[in-house]
């Protein structure tokens, strides 16, 4: 039997997160610059090659698949892909595959998805109004967002839409975003805005609105209710007594949730990243193209990787200074 992988602080890594692509027929301001220069395609593990470093690491215990990108459902074949994880979801070696998505392509791609065995969906949404989303996506369009969380509903899929709180751009839609939400059954997650990237144009600590903030103003209209419900990810949660939704809190950057961090992310490259919040990565692509490799070096390559996980990362805007910020572009690292 395959030992599980535990990291040096005795944390059980159970949960994966895979960049796919690092394209996306967005721009939003906060993840891509708006002229993103892309890697060329012969840097990206092909799809078979996904398929066996996912396959290795949940062998090694690995139970959650999270699909991100860039936009996940741009690269060509991806659902070739999803089809091939779900032996592994008919074994019960993986409890759950699911993605991260900005809807775009959810009209076209819904019912295939919940086929495969998707049962969730996390679509990224920071606004309702149609102006504001086409300025900060700076390429999207609402109505085919819209469109497409309609086509996964009916899919069956349950989706979770996260939200940036972003100051001064989606403040004064707290309420909109939550009661369109609570009209369609669909639970929140707010997510603090990550300095991440080349800032440019966009001032990080200009745009941070403090998640313990929005609590307060969310305190103002409805009963919140703390909930000790954890997902295996980084959010904690509140229930809304009016309306029974949950509303989630993702706060790297106030309240550091790093002593139970169970996951790593694999970048599209082969590049796998134990802390989002650390620039350290170990390349696993050499090992999966080595003309020598086999399942053990790949496995030897993984768990060497899994050794260097740090035990937490360094956010922290509390001196009025963007601390902590890495270099790289959420798109690179996959959400």
């Amino acid at each position: 039997m395959t030992v599980s992988l535990i990291d040096p602080f005795q944390r059980a890594i159970t949960y994966l997160r895979v960049s796919v692509t690092d394209r996306c027929d967005f721009r939003c301001v906060y993840c891509m610059s708006e002229n993103m220069t892309f890697l060329p395609k012969k840097e990206l593990l092909t799809l078979e090659e996904l398929d066996r470093m996912c396959s290795a690491f949940i062998g090694m215990g690995v139970e959650k698949l999270r699909i991100t990108g860039g936009e996940p459902l741009v690269r060509r074949g991806i659902m070739n892909f999803f089809k091939s994880m779900t032996r592994h979801l008919e074994s019960g070696a993986l409890k759950e595959l699911t993605l991260t998505t900005n809807g775009s392509q959810l009209e076209k791609y819904a019912a295939d998805l919940y086929a495969a065995g998707v049962r969730r969906v996390n679509i990224s949404l920071d606004t309702l109004d149609e102006q504001k989303f086409a300025d900060i996506t700076r390429w999207g369009r609402l109505p085919q967002v819209l469109r497409g969380i309609d086509a996964a509903q009916s899919a069956g899929l349950r989706v979770k839409i996260n939200t940036v709180a972003l100051k001064g751009f989606n403040e004064d839609e707290l309420f909109r975003l939550t009661e369109w939400c609570a009209e369609r059954d669909m639970d929140i997650t707010w997510i603090e805005v990550m300095p991440m990237g080349d800032l440019g144009n966009e001032n990080r600590l200009d745009q941070y609105w403090s998640l313990k903030d929005l609590r307060a103003t969310l305190a103002e209209q409805y009963t919140v209710i703390d909930s000790t419900e954890r997902s295996g990810g980084p959010a904690r949660y509140v229930r809304l007594e009016e309306t029974g939704q949950k509303i989630g809190f993702i706060t790297p950057l106030t309240h550091n949730f790093c002593e139970s961090c169970n996951r790593v992310r694999l970048t599209c490259t082969g590049e796998l990243y134990m802390c989002l919040g650390q620039e350290d990565m170990a390349d696993l692509r050499g090992a999966l193209r080595d003309e020598k490799s086999d399942e053990t070096m790949l496995e030897g390559a993984i768990r060497d990787a899994i050794r260097l996980k740090p035990k937490g990362h360094d956010f922290d805007y509390s001196r009025q200074e963007v601390s902590g910020q890495m270099s790289r572009h959420m798109s690179h690292t996959g959400g």
